[in-house]
């Protein structure tokens, strides 16, 4: 019986393939943003990572593990760009939250990524049994209305904002714009209408931050 040398024996072996971590997570999370948690299955997560079931729960442990890694690495690939105006002291306050939005719609748009907010697109359509996963997006959610609060109050700090402003309130405000942006987003707005959107942002700004004062 002929045997193939060595070195034949070692082409046909061929090297077993590294698991790429975050090329994994990069695929999963285009995944759960287009067609959220409970619209992607494990089979569509297997299929787009190209990585085999037991090694993904060996990764991640379940699909709950894998939808968290996917969310870190949103918050790994996007917050930073997005809150860089908002972390340059340089700036004043509106043109920081100025260009903390137009960043934000740059994303939303963005053709080489789904559109809009993936905490956003994410949390919709999540049916009881998914309270964990609702409760994480929702931690988001309030993380980015903590991200503008602890902004507006720092420039308060510095003068920057009325003592009288109320703060909470204006931080809700814009966080409910970040919001409606995204569903713009995901229905098809483009980049110029997110802008012209945050063009009357910036007109309202003065008024704005006029209108929010602490009740006495």
């Amino acid at each position: 019986m002929s045997q193939l040398p060595d070195g034949d024996v070692k082409k046909c072996r061929g090297r077993p393939k590294v698991f790429d971590r975050e090329a994994a997570l990069d695929k999963a999370l285009t995944l759960f943003w287009t067609h959220g948690y409970e619209g992607t299955s494990l089979a569509d997560l297997v299929a787009a990572t190209g990585a085999k079931a037991p090694t993904l729960y060996a990764e991640f442990v379940n699909k709950e593990g894998l939808f968290r890694a996917a969310m870190e690495r949103y918050i790994e690939k996007f917050s930073a760009y997005r809150e860089a105006a908002l972390n340059d002291d340089k700036l004043p306050v509106d043109k920081a939250i100025e260009g903390y939005f137009r960043a934000t719609a740059a994303c939303f748009t963005d053709r080489n990524s789904p559109s809009g907010c993936f905490f956003i697109c994410t949390s919709t359509a999540l049916s009881a049994s998914s309270s964990e996963i609702a409760t994480m997006l929702q931690q988001q959610h309030q993380s980015q209305e903590m991200t503008l609060r602890g902004f507006l109050t720092a420039r308060r700090q510095r003068h920057e904002l009325a003592p009288t402003v109320n703060i909470d309130a204006l931080s809700r405000y814009l966080a409910c714009m970040l919001q409606g942006m995204s569903v713009r987003a995901r229905e098809g707005a483009s980049r110029e209408d997110l802008d012209s959107i945050i063009d009357t942002l910036m007109a309202m700004w003065p008024t704005l931050t006029g209108l929010c004062q602490q009740k006495v």
